[in-house]
């Protein structure tokens, strides 16, 4: 009598040690749910892919306008080099025609004769000056327009990253597949046990059992990437634009040195405009970069998502 009361007891405890036994489903609601966890991952993933191919082309214009505006500030730089250089030979002229004059005693053709080589000189240095100012001032308006519509690419692109994400739902989906193709290969081993046909459903778990080998915190961690980067690009862009507007300005323009040059505040500020196109530029490259990167992390994904969902269907 005890020995079959011990008996009892082990495969009450042998059985209760397998409580999923009695819960695995049959094949056909296997397959059922697997369907129905994995069928439109791939289309999410489309639209994902889709905005990160947006987002690439939008932060790859900002990263060519910070290029542009840096290029423009440092054409514009060597300009009004050339321009304090003309000021300052236009004042040595007045110097020579001060000591010609001293010189020259009363001896009136030779005085004539300086100061029409002088003048003629000046009229000459006067006109390329005003030449450069122009072109200087267009310059300056350029690396201003440059550096405000890359601030405002990068904003855009800012925008974009921050939303082209796996989102909680969609993040769920796919951790709901992969649990559904789990209970696919149960169901799977157990229909061979019964006889039954497995191939199609075999290759349904193969295709869709892919899922556990791809990374989704890939996508995520990348589109954080190409946000940061392009809020970095904007705030630089939007200072650079402030900083060459002022440098450019009326206010700014009219404050020479005693020598007639330019003062050191317009420098300062020319020179801070085009580190910070060149930081802005820098920026969106990297968050062109990311958003390429994050683009290969979803195709990865998307391809998986792509041959589970034509096997299903």
């Amino acid at each position: 009598m005890k020995t079959k009361i011990s008996l009892l007891v082990v495969i009450t405890a042998f059985l209760s040690s397998f409580p999923a036994a009695a819960s695995v489903l049959t094949l056909n609601d296997a397959l059922r749910a697997t369907y129905t966890a994995c069928v439109g991952i791939d289309e999410e993933l489309t639209d994902l892919k889709k905005m990160a191919g947006i987002n690439t082309a939008i932060t790859g214009v900002g990263a060519a306008t910070g290029v542009g505006a840096t290029v423009v500030g440092i054409v514009k730089e060597k300009t009004d080099k050339k321009i304090d250089e003309l000021i300052k030979s236009l004042k040595d002229t007045v110097k020579k025609r001060i000591e010609v004059v001293e010189g020259t005693g009363h001896d009136y053709e030779a005085f004539a004769q300086a100061m029409t080589t002088d003048l003629g000189d000046s009229e000459n240095k006067n006109s390329e000056l005003s030449q450069l100012q122009d072109k200087s001032k267009k310059l300056g308006n350029w690396r201003t327009g440059l550096l405000a519509t890359g601030a405002a690419t990068n904003v855009a692109g800012t925008i974009i990253a921050a939303k082209n994400k796996v989102d909680a739902d969609l993040d769920a989906q796919i951790n709901s597949c992969k649990e559904s193709v789990s209970n696919l290969r149960t169901a799977i081993m157990q229909a061979r046990i019964n006889g039954e046909d497995v191939a199609e459903a075999q290759s349904i778990a193969s295709a869709c059992g892919d899922f556990e080998l791809v990374d989704i915190s890939k996508i995520n961690k990348r589109g954080k990437g190409a946000m940061i980067s392009s809020g970095v690009g904007a705030a630089m862009g939007l200072a650079g634009t402030t900083t060459s507007a002022m440098a450019n300005s009326k206010n700014i323009l009219s404050q020479k040195n005693t020598d007639g040059t330019r003062s050191d505040k317009e420098k300062n500020l020319n020179t801070a405009s085009n580190v910070l196109a060149g930081a802005s530029a820098a920026a969106s490259a990297t968050a062109t970069v990311f958003n390429a990167t994050q683009i290969k992390a979803i195709k990865q994904v998307a391809e998986v998502a792509s041959k589970c969902t034509g096997v299903l269907k």
